[in-house]
């Protein structure tokens, strides 16, 4: 693939290889790289990684960290698909930490359908 970009087959193939279980997610985050930060939102998280919106074009291999809230870890960026970006953490979210951002993720979706 000469684009750097993976095709919706490649996506799914790694789904069914993911090690753990992605759940989705709608929050606010950023995301620094090479001394930038960049607004992001987070789309889906797992343990081990997670797929953010990210306008900025970030190759893979890049060295990133993720911020939202209380969350803060360091990732590699793994493939890129528009303006997606597949990340792997380098040290894995407990299921503390892990079960916090997705109730953090919830309470900010009933908050925004209350101010609707």
């Amino acid at each position: 693939m000469t684009s750097g970009a993976a095709t919706l087959e490649e996506q799914s193939s790694n789904a069914d290889r993911r090690a753990y279980p992605r759940v989705l997610v709608a929050l606010p985050a950023f995301l620094e790289a090479d001394d930038a930060r960049h607004s992001v939102q987070i789309l889906d998280l797992s343990a081990g990684g997670a797929k953010v919106d990210c306008g900025a074009s970030l190759s893979s291999g890049t060295n990133v960290i993720l911020q939202s809230g209380t969350l803060r870890r360091e990732a590699v960026v793994r493939w890129k698909a528009g303006g997606a970006l597949g990340i792997c953490f380098k040290s894995e979210l407990d299921a503390r930490e892990l079960a916090a951002v997705i109730d953090r993720s919830k309470a900010l979706e009933i908050w925004r359908s209350t101010r609707k």
